[in-house]
């Protein structure tokens, strides 16, 4: 498969002098087309640290992130800001859609950002909807639907410009168990299918048991990784049992 993100011992301390607190020490990965990845850990492990670093939002104290092939760490703003246009998506634990725009207004804003011919972008909005269960809703406002509702809809805002990753920071955080299936169900089709490569920081065993493999980060390293070679009820259950063997959470 085509490499995608390739992570080379990235470090992130804060603060100065003896005052540095060092959040992320070296961590190596490689995300290939294809892969769903979760990220998981205990608070203050460095979970969305190394999202943030990931996803452009922050830069590192040391080592490399590269972007298909591209190091992202040495990019200028206006290059990054290209870069998050093109190949990044996102998903957020809150929603970020614009109250005063319809569902389908919000699911076509980066396309129309983007100047999209309004054609496309309508046969665009309309393949999302579909995929996310969204297609009676298209003229609702984001006040008219449930978390649940809305967390697809931003997920499918996320991916309408095909980015090459998505990546996710507690996606389903706050969401209750059955808006958290739903979503989850949506995603795990999205990469079966081949039209989404995530990667998705989570607290949740349940959540992380729909990715293809698990990554358990402790004290800013990885101290383990998981792959998923059964099916995903079993997968869970491995999950809880690195959790406990590590001192993770359980949740």
């Amino acid at each position: 498969m085509n490499q995608i993100l390739e992570v080379k011992n990235l470090s992130k301390s804060y603060g100065r002098g003896e005052y540095q607190t060092a959040v992320l020490k070296d961590i190596n990965m490689t995300v290939c087309e294809g892969d769903f990845i979760a990220i998981m850990g205990p608070s203050g492990a460095g979970k969305t640290t190394l999202l943030n670093l990931l996803s452009t939002l922050d830069s590192p104290t040391r080592g490399e992130i590269l972007l298909d092939g591209a190091d992202i760490t040495a990019m200028k703003n206006r290059e990054l800001s290209i870069l998050r246009r093109d190949k990044i998506g996102f998903i957020f634990q809150e929603y970020n859609l614009l109250d005063n725009m319809t569902l389908q207004d919000n699911i076509a804003l980066p396309l129309s950002l983007n100047g999209v011919p309004s054609g496309q972008v309508i046969q665009r909005v309309r393949e999302q909807a579909g995929i996310f269960g969204l297609t009676q809703h298209m003229e609702k406002y984001p006040y008219q639907l449930s978390g649940g509702q809305k967390q697809r809809a931003a997920s499918a805002r996320a991916l309408i410009t095909k980015p090459r990753i998505l990546f996710a920071d507690e996606p389903t955080g706050a969401l209750d168990s059955r808006s958290s299936r739903d979503l989850l169900e949506c995603l795990k089709m999205v990469n079966e299918k081949g039209q989404a490569t995530i990667l998705m920081v989570t607290h949740d065993a349940y959540t992380a048991s729909y990715a293809k493999q698990v990554y358990l980060l402790k004290d800013g390293r990885v101290q383990c990784r998981l792959n998923r070679g059964k099916e995903r009820k079993v997968f869970y259950e491995e999950i809880m049992s690195m959790l406990a063997s590590l001192g993770g959470e359980r949740e």
